[in-house]
């Protein structure tokens, strides 16, 4: 397991990100979960002090497992703070600088963190959902199915509330972009893909997917749906017509998402579990 920044070396700011939303970060940069330079986190959590059983989201952005920032993730993360949920928006690894499945170890230390941490800010550590969109919901999708990716930070992927993706590749690697062959590996290609691992004994699950995407294609979650369906798992299968693969995360966003279903659908599937 990579090193854990102990708590006595974090250096807190608080700054007031939106209404009743309190941001925590280390300084410079974020919170040290991990030594590389992109295994850095920041945890958005409800203004209230008082509690420490507000349920909790690891989010992780999308960026085809090639870019991305988790200030990305500013918009889930405040939405879903100011709703009760302790929301860790980490960081990690993307390529070049590793390639799969190099890149489901930081996803996993990050939950692993959260799990050791989380109290600190207010979080009920035996209540953890992983979320994400697009490359971001295949690796929440990667810890809930397959085990060996949690198991190596001491962790099960049962002990996991349940699992939230938006527009999720689950089926298959979109093959458009020039990079996904070095991304993944022909000879591992069949073990990046989150229906190859479905046994039974997964969390519950939320998948959701616009109708209008042309990015990923949304029988991706239709298929990863039926997989988990036929192996009795508790899945919700959440279909918006008209959304495109960037308006399904833009939803979450200040100006929108007082109306948004996404949103209203996420909220109750956490409340359910």
């Amino acid at each position: 397991m990579r090193a854990i920044a102990r708590r006595r070396f974090i250096s807190l700011s608080l700054a007031a990100c939106a209404a009743g939303i309190v941001a925590y970060r280390a300084r410079p940069g974020g919170i040290a979960y991990g030594k590389a330079s992109r295994q850095r986190l920041d945890v958005y959590a409800p203004e209230s002090r008082t509690r420490t059983n507000h349920p909790v989201v690891v989010y992780f952005y999308g960026g085809g497992w090639q870019s991305g920032h988790r200030s990305l993730s500013r918009g889930v993360a405040q939405a879903l703070a100011a709703r009760g949920i302790v929301t860790i928006a980490p960081d990690y690894r993307i390529y070049p600088e590793t390639v799969f499945p190099g890149f489901l170890d930081d996803p996993a230390a990050a939950v692993r963190w959260t799990r050791d941490h989380v109290r600190e800010f207010g979080g009920d550590s035996g209540r953890i959902f992983v979320m994400g969109h697009s490359s971001g919901a295949h690796m929440a999708a990667m810890l809930a199915t397959d085990p060996r990716y949690l198991a190596a930070h001491g962790m099960s992927n049962t002990s996991l509330s349940g699992m939230i993706g938006l527009a999720g590749p689950y089926a298959a690697i979109p093959t458009s972009d020039p990079h996904m062959d070095r991304i993944f590996p022909a000879a591992l290609r069949q073990r990046a893909l989150p229906i190859a691992f479905v046994t039974g004994n997964e969390p519950p699950m939320l998948l959701a997917a616009g109708t209008a995407d042309t990015d990923v294609d949304p029988h991706n979650s239709d298929r990863f749906a039926d997989a988990l369906r036929a192996h009795r798992d508790a899945v919700e299968l959440k279909k918006y017509p008209g959304y495109g693969h960037d308006t399904i995360i833009e939803s979450f966003s200040a100006v929108q998402n007082t109306a948004s279903p996404v949103l209203a659908d996420v909220i109750a599937f956490i409340d359910a579990h």
